[in-house]
Formats: C-alpha cells, sequence, structure tokens
C-alpha cells in the first residue's frame, strides 16, 4: 500500500478507511494532504474487494477545511495546485463504485463540511458542528456548499449557511437533511460498521449504477464549479483573503468594511 503521510489508510474486511490525521490543526488540509485523500479515493475505487469507503479525521475534528495559514501568503500558483487536487478529490469521492460514509467525530467547517456534503453518506457524532467559514475568512466554498447543499436543505438555508458562516449541531444538521444519522460518541464508528456491513449486503454492480445515477445534479453543477474556481484563482492572495486568513490566524476580527470604503 502507498506510504501516506498527512492520512491513515486501512482496509478492514471489504471496508476501506481514510482518515486526515493532522489533529493539532484540526485535520485542516493543505494541497499535498488533500492530493493523498485523492490518491486513496482512488485506489480503493479501483479495488473489487472493498465495497464502501469511511472518511473520517483523527481527534477531535473531522475535518477544519483548508489550512489557513497558507492562505495567509497565497498565490495563484498555490491555488491552481489545491484546487486541482480539491476539485479531483471531490469527483473521486462522487464517481468511484463504491458509497462513501463520512464518519462526522466532531468539527466539519469549510471545506471540510464540503467533504461531508460531497459524500453519499454522513453519520456524525452527537459532538459534531457543521458550517462554511468562507465569507468570514476571506474565500466561498464553491465546491459544494453554495451549490449542491441547496439540493439537500433547500436555497434559501445553504445561503444562510454560505453567507453567515455560522455552525450548526449535529441535531440541526439531522433535521435539515444535511446528515443521515446522529449517535452518541461513543457508538459513533459501531454505527458506521452497521451501515457498512449493510451496505455489503447489497448488489455490488447496482450500488454503483445508483450512486452514478444519483450524482445527476453534481455532474449539472460541475461547469460551474469550474467556472467559480477560475474567479477564485483570480482572487487568490487578494487584500480580502489576506485580511481574512491573517486574523484568524491572529485571532482577531477581520476589517471586511475597509473594502467597502
Amino acid at each position: 500500500m502507498t506510504d501516506y503521510k498527512h492520512i491513515i489508510v486501512e482496509k478492514t474486511d471489504a471496508i476501506g478507511w481514510i482518515t486526515i490525521n493532522h489533529p493539532e490543526r484540526y485535520n485542516s488540509f493543505d494541497h499535498a494532504t488533500i492530493r493523498e485523500m485523492g490518491d486513496a479515493f482512488e485506489a480503493f475505487g479501483f479495488d473489487p474487494t472493498v465495497g464502501v469507503v469511511v472518511l473520517t479525521g483523527t481527534g477531535k475534528a473531522f475535518s477544519a477545511g483548508g489550512y489557513l495559514a497558507d492562505l495567509a501568503n497565497f498565490s495563484v500558483t498555490k491555488a491552481r495546485h489545491l484546487f486541482a487536487s480539491a476539485g479531483r478529490t471531490l469527483n473521486l469521492m462522487r464517481h468511484i463504485p463504491q458509497p462513501v460514509i463520512a464518519m462526522v467525530n466532531g468539527f466539519a467547517v469549510g471545506g471540510g463540511n464540503e467533504l461531508v456534503v460531497c459524500s453519499d453518506l454522513a453519520i456524525a457524532s452527537e459532538e459534531a458542528r457543521f458550517g462554511q467559514t468562507g465569507p468570514r475568512i476571506g474565500s466561498s466554498p464553491v465546491y459544494g456548499a453554495t451549490n449542491l447543499l441547496a439540493m439537500t436543505i433547500g436555497e434559501k438555508k445553504a445561503r444562510e449557511v454560505c453567507y453567515m458562516c455560522r455552525q450548526y449541531t449535529a441535531q440541526e444538521a439531522l433535521e435539515m437533511g444535511w446528515i443521515n444519522k446522529v449517535v452518541p460518541a461513543s457508538d459513533l464508528r459501531a454505527e458506521v460498521i452497521r451501515w457498512c456491513e449493510e451496505l455489503l449486503d447489497k448488489s455490488p454492480a447496482y450500488l454503483e449504477l445508483s450512486k452514478v445515477t444519483s450524482n445527476v445534479w453534481w455532474d449539472m453543477l460541475s461547469p460551474a464549479m469550474a467556472h467559480a474556481q477560475q474567479t477564485l484563482l483570480r482572487l487568490a492572495g487578494g487584500e480580502e483573503m489576506t485580511e481574512g486568513a491573517s486574523a484568524f490566524m491572529g485571532k482577531r476580527k477581520p476589517d471586511f468594511r475597509q473594502f467597502r470604503k
């Protein structure tokens, strides 16, 4: 198996496990991390002995999204690498033949929440929290939250999530249809395995067919995501991104009002 540096990849019976392994920064991902995630999804996708893939995080967080220390000193070149790898990874999650389950053990915010949105199914601990951080830190969640999430929780609610950058409890997310189930933290892994075992009793060929045809909205939205990515590239390293990321890293409130003067 490939030697991964930023994630833990395991296979137990017919279940593939991908665990983001940066607990010291709440499993936020940089280019190298999101690229490794894509490699792992691709490898499992080509493995006919794997029937389900589970994505989770080490420690108290599922994923806090993009690593903001990088965004404080960003550039168009760095953005091209990050966005290309992020787009590849999310597309692999949607298009490998196996169902992908997000096992949400803690915070899933920013790009971490978009990993949840792009998963086929999501099961969360009662301690999990969900939300987007885009305009609060000088970015925009164009890989699922500004588009696909509306198909799940409704357009107005999705706009609230993306514009206001609030956080929502696991129970609130469940009630909106954002996730599939909430369980106590101590039961999370066992519950996910139960779902995996139930899926493994289903026809792999017809699960794949069901996944492909369930991707109709994602596939229709893909051109819009590609166009939005180009806009993000043009804004990379700009004043508003730098202000947002620097403020977050410095634990202060960003001054975005200065850009309206």
